[in-house]
């Protein structure tokens, strides 16, 4: 809990002086300390003595020990996963850790719809086509060019969070039907939401499946995209079977983390049309190796893991920080909470 006298919050991450202004304006006990991580300086031992608020990278290279740090109660991630600092000590502790969670719904919203579209509206053999001068004659303009409408087509969304919602909305503008695979029975979204943003009530699915139930709802689906957050129990999730239980002409989108699907099966499944097509941003190995046959698949869409950056992601990040220390001051339940067990 936050005490009634001074706050003092430490922010390592990007943070410009009009949102410092936003932050000060929240109580006149805070005091906040920037500290950009560009300075390549270890933070000194008396400055973390007094830190009860930390807002950083999870891949901080100066994390404290508890020890050094005997006030901290509370660390803010700029990120919106954190799988990277499940490994540091302070994880263990009662130190409450929070989330960026909601940063990347509309970037990442977006990504999935482009590639939906361009997949099924055969964009990269029209770019292939055009780079060749090529004009299709004859039946070669409907059976390499015939596009396939999204309306009517089932979406399968494997972790139903921010990102999730928002695939879901979007998805549903467009007319198709929303399957999603969630944990647990409230399907109400408890993390931080943008105005406009997601599916809040978790209304839009036609039917909800646990993830015992996850081959069960790919076999129904045209496109499956993952979305849930790196952990023991999702790490491989999508292995050779569930390949296999996918449909033969289903489209899969990964923009969740690499390891959720095992990559050999996952280019097995390529490689013998067990599914048609994929569009992948993240990998097991990240860059991704010049040796990997997925470069090559005329069937895959490769990013290079960036389809949650652009220019609104700071101040974004910072708006959840923001409102979070408002429920932080007054003594309201954080956004984004990580489930220490869970690992999200």
């Amino acid at each position: 809990m936050a005490n009634e006298e001074t706050i003092t919050i430490l922010v390592t991450a990007h943070f410009l002086p009009a949102w410092l202004e936003r932050l000060q304006r929240i109580s006149p006990n805070l005091n906040v300390i920037l500290r950009p991580t560009d300075w390549d300086e270890k933070i000194p031992d008396e400055l973390w003595h007094d830190v009860e608020i930390l807002y950083t990278f999870p891949s901080f290279m100066h994390f404290p020990t508890r020890q050094q740090a005997p006030r901290l109660r509370w660390i803010q991630l700029y990120s919106a996963g954190a799988d990277r600092l499940m490994q540091h000590e302070l994880y263990q502790t009662d130190v409450q850790v929070t989330t960026a969670s909601g940063v990347h719904a509309t970037a990442i919203g977006e990504y999935v719809l482009m590639t939906m579209l361009a997949w099924f509206h055969r964009l990269p053999t029209l770019f292939s086509w055009q780079h060749e001068r090529l004009w299709p004659r004859g039946v070669q303009r409907s059976s390499q060019f015939q596009p396939e409408e999204l309306r009517d087509k089932t979406i399968g969304i494997v972790g139903y969070g921010s990102i999730g919602r928002e695939v879901a909305r979007l998805a549903t503008a467009f007319g198709m039907r929303v399957l999603a695979m969630q944990r647990g029975n409230d399907h109400r979204d408890p993390g931080f939401i943008f105005p406009g943003v997601g599916d809040h009530e978790g209304t839009l699915p036609e039917r909800y499946y646990s993830p015992q139930q996850l081959h069960e709802m790919l076999a129904e689906c045209d496109v499956v995209v993952a979305g849930v957050p790196l952990t023991t129990e999702t790490r491989g999730l999508f292995d050779d079977a569930a390949f296999r239980a996918m449909k033969s002409t289903a489209f899969f989108v990964n923009i969740a983390r690499g390891d959720v699907a095992d990559e050999d099966a996952l280019i097995r499944a390529l490689e013998e049309q067990r599914i048609a097509g994929a569009a992948l941003d993240v990998f097991h190995q990240e860059p991704l190796p010049a040796s990997s046959p997925l470069w090559s698949m005329p069937n895959v869409l490769i990013s290079p893991h960036i389809t949650g950056v652009n220019g609104q992601y700071d101040e974004r990040a910072a708006t959840i920080f923001i409102e979070n220390v408002r429920q932080y001051v007054q003594k309201q339940p954080l956004y984004n909470l990580v489930d220490k067990g869970r690992g999200y």
